[in-house]
């Protein structure tokens, strides 16, 4: 009887929460989203002048904020999405993509906001030299853009955290919900600015010159953080402006499309968590470790880790345990888990073609296959560098075009059905939000165990700040799970292993709650008052 209204309580408590409409962070629950463009977020230097002028120049950095319409609550999470450009400006990157207006980003940031996040889409300073017949010379100033670019990011966290604390709110986020996006170019930034924890971390063999100096110099370049001034002492120009030094620039979440990592050895145990989405065989970022190359000019750089290499190194170091063992039972969980060896937070994203590129007659692999364009347009428009030189000897958009000949919106959007998909219910519980997972948990109780069998009891029960949990000798609690009223997951505990545990109440609100406890052979369950 007992084990019968059990399952009977919590069907219909699944049931009830299975048809609520209306789940923030989950479903896209504004219909309308403003866009604000051009907002200011600090001043530093940039060197895409020095050609023309001879020298660097101030450069004021701006981002375009999207925000859910008519929507009245003031602290929500806040996604800063960093987007693509191989650090050059469009078209000078020798792509259809590079700007902050691109398709594929606009759409992915309505969606989000559509859902309820804040969502925050920076410029970041560009330019290295790409063209240098000298391999050194293109390591040294890409990894010098890569840096300012993650002194860019650093600098837009502080930025949101400063005006929370002092700017009254004005854009209405929870300054520790933070989720850094990175998309292509982007990606590398994010993963970077999650993991370059001190200067000291990019004094790799790789990253010294002949000469023996390192290509990023701290007191010439400033530190990762920018927060310390940078000064070339041969020109006497300042590389490095500090913008909201009080701040730390620490987030929740870090999310890659397409990008990689500059070094494997920057990961630490206390990085955010991260979630990777790429193609395996990408033809430009690697999904292992391997050469760089640049679309730009496919040429080598240097040596990085792929998505593969990254969440592998992830699981080793549990810097995605507030997953791990979570039930999800989703489509996108599942589509990913076909190919990412159990790697939790990774995507692969599998994207096998029988076509030839006509000019390098290689296989015409995508590196983004969430992005489109209109191939009408960009197949006519040869790179600025290139003048009258056909492929293959110069990089014109038209192979891109080629490449990707069937880059629909159509296809681009279905892609980002399963990023977003993906990201929800990892987003919901990396960042504590207060989201309804039904239907991306498995909830399946059948295999239900007797609170005689299990010799589950809780106490004190009801409540008012802690309750012990103890099990039998022979039924090993593994995870615990508590669940409100409506169905919904408000808390979940793994790696218990143990016949006791202490369930801390936290901020939960007075109420009835069903305690969930997984064991090896099945779940039992008992109700919780907290008074």
């Amino acid at each position: 009887m007992n084990k019968l209204f059990t399952i009977l309580t919590l069907s219909l408590l699944f049931l009830a929460s299975s048809l609520m409409a209306q789940n923030r962070y989950v479903d896209e629950i504004f219909t309308d989203v403003t866009v604000e463009d051009g907002i200011y977020y600090g001043l530093n230097t940039t060197i895409i002048t020095v050609p023309s002028t001879g020298a660097v120049t101030k450069q004021p950095l701006f981002f375009d904020l999207y925000t859910p319409a008519g929507d009245s609550e003031t602290e929500r999470p806040l996604i800063i999405y960093f987007h693509t450009g191989n650090f050059l400006p469009n078209p000078d990157n020798g792509s259809t993509s590079g700007t902050k207006k691109d398709a594929c980003l606009v759409e992915i940031c309505n969606r989000l906001a559509r859902m309820g996040y804040v969502v925050a889409v920076p410029d970041y300073r560009q330019g290295w030299n790409p063209i240098s017949t000298d391999r050194e010379v293109r390591v040294n100033t890409l990894i010098n853009a890569a840096y300012r670019g993650v002194q860019d990011a650093n600098t837009a966290v502080r930025f949101f955290k400063k005006s929370a604390a002092e700017g009254d709110n004005v854009f209405g986020i929870d300054p520790s919900k933070i989720t850094l996006w990175g998309q292509g170019t982007g990606g590398y930034i994010t993963m970077a600015a999650n993991t370059l924890d001190q200067y000291e971390d990019v004094l790799l063999n790789k990253f010294i010159g002949s000469n023996g100096l390192p290509m990023v110099i701290e007191s010439v370049n400033g530190d990762p953080f920018a927060t310390t001034v940078g000064i070339n002492p041969l020109s006497g120009d300042t590389l490095c402006y500090v913008n909201y030094p009080n701040y730390d620039s620490d987030f929740a979440l870090c999310v890659n499309m397409g990008g990689a990592m500059g070094d494997i050895s920057w990961l630490d145990a206390g990085d955010a968590p991260m979630i990777s989405y790429q193609v395996p065989e990408d033809p430009f970022a690697p999904y292992m470790s391997d050469i760089l190359i640049v679309p730009t000019t496919g040429d080598l750089i240097v040596e990085v880790q792929g998505a593969y290499v990254v969440q592998e190194k992830c699981a080793e170091l549990g810097i995605n345990d507030v997953w791990a063992n979570m039930p999800f039972d989703d489509d996108y969980t599942a589509d990913a888990n076909r190919l990412n060896s159990g790697f939790e937070g990774l995507y692969p994203m599998d994207r096998p073609t029988d076509r030839l590129n006509p000019f390098t007659m290689m296989p015409a692999y995508e590196s983004a296959p969430w992005e489109w364009w209109d191939p009408a347009f960009w197949g006519t428009i040869p790179h600025p560098s290139c003048g009258s030189v056909m492929p293959p000897n110069c990089s014109f958009h038209v192979i891109n075009s080629i490449g990707n000949q069937d880059m629909s919106s159509d296809k681009g959007n279905s892609y980002i059905d399963s990023l977003i998909g993906y990201f929800t219910p990892r987003a919901c519980i990396a960042l504590d939000l207060d989201c309804n997972l039904v239907d991306f948990l498995n909830t399946d109780v059948q295999d239900v165990i007797s609170n005689d069998v299990s010799g589950l009891q809780l106490s004190p029960n009801p409540a008012s700040d802690q309750v012990s949990i103890r099990t039998n000798d022979t039924h090993v609690m593994l995870e615990v799970g508590l669940y409100d009223i409506n169905g919904k997951l408000v808390q979940f505990h793994q790696g218990i292993d143990s016949n006791k545990y202490k369930l801390e109440r936290n901020d939960l609100p007075t109420g009835m709650y069903i305690a969930k406890i997984r064991f090896e052979g099945g779940v039992s369950t008992s109700k919780l008052m907290f008074n």
